[in-house]
């Protein structure tokens, strides 16, 4: 698809690799005609950075952010007449000090990309055992699996929920990355969960959100994009719309198992996709930015002839 919403660069995240303009310029070159620039926003306490980040302080990771902003805006007018580059952030939300921050650079960025990678204020997708850290926090050595399990679930869902409610992101993104290392759990096996995901899904339809289609899930030895297929389902169901993401981190891996996505939305029977614009009007959230449908059968546009060559 002519379109990603979900971008990171080496030049402003320390787990990417290459340039920010490396990245646009690589978009550019397989003919995206809209690419959104989306680097994390800065975290505010020592304890959350990561072991990349040893020796930067708070204050080095809000100059980081302040400098990506700077650049993607430089991007964007330079290359306007090739591409439709869209400033945004990827959130975080570690503990309550990240929404409250996070109001500082909702001026300064087009759209917000809405993501939780963190449960009780441990990362759940920096590797298998920090996950398992993650997974039996506050469970004694006899909880059985099971409702560990489901007290993870529920508070990753619990955050996510707040996260939408308080700051309306435009897009979604990887909505079940709380699976990554167990891509085989049916939330369904999980009354209680599940109702948090219908809750979750029916709240970012009200307001008008995306739910991104995110390649990465390939990359991290998924069969499916995130999120999975039980999930595409609901949010059919409760009429949400789909965009898609690569979540690259540098430019080798622009548009990074599109193919694959393409097969997977043809094999849940997506058959709309929409993409960001921005407007003249503000949208739900205040910003001026709107989502508008992909003309035609997606399946048919020409960028995947041109992939496929």
């Amino acid at each position: 698809m002519p379109f990603s919403h979900h971008s990171h660069s080496g030049q402003f995240c320390k787990h990417a690799s290459g340039t920010l303009e490396e990245v646009v310029l690589e978009a550019i070159q397989q003919n995206f005609q809209v690419f959104g620039l989306t680097e994390h926003v800065p975290r505010y306490r020592i304890e959350d950075l990561y072991p990349e980040e040893e020796g930067l302080t708070s204050t080095d990771l809000e100059n980081q952010f302040n400098a990506f902003l700077a650049e993607a805006n430089r991007l964007k007018q330079k290359y306007a007449p090739q591409i439709d580059l869209l400033v945004g952030l990827e959130t975080e939300f570690i503990s309550d000090l990240d929404l409250q921050r996070l109001h500082d650079f909702l001026g300064d960025v087009e759209y917000v990309v809405g993501s939780i990678h963190h449960v009780n204020s441990i990362p759940i997708d920096f590797d298998l055992a920090t996950f398992q850290k993650a997974l039996r926090y506050g469970t004694q050595i006899d909880t059985p699996e099971n409702e560990a399990h489901e007290a993870f679930l529920c508070s990753y869902f619990n955050a996510q929920y707040e996260l939408i409610r308080e700051v309306k992101p435009e897009v979604i993104g990887h909505f079940d990355l709380c699976r990554l290392y167990t891509p085989s759990l049916q939330f369904s096996d999980f009354p209680a969960v599940q109702k948090l995901v219908e809750r979750n899904i029916a709240e970012a339809v009200r307001y008008g959100a995306l739910f991104e289609v995110n390649a990465a899930a390939f990359r991290k030895k998924w069969d499916t994009a995130y999120p999975g297929r039980d999930v595409v389902d609901l949010i059919m169901k409760h009429g949400g719309r789909f965009t898609l993401s690569d979540d690259s981190h540098g430019p080798h891996m622009v548009g990074q198992n599109y193919d694959r996505a393409a097969a997977y939305l043809k094999s849940v029977n997506v058959s709309e996709l929409w993409f960001l614009q921005t407007a003249q009007e503000p949208n739900a959230a205040g910003r001026k930015i709107h989502s508008v449908r992909l003309d035609g059968c997606w399946w048919e546009h020409r960028f995947w002839d041109q992939r496929s060559k």
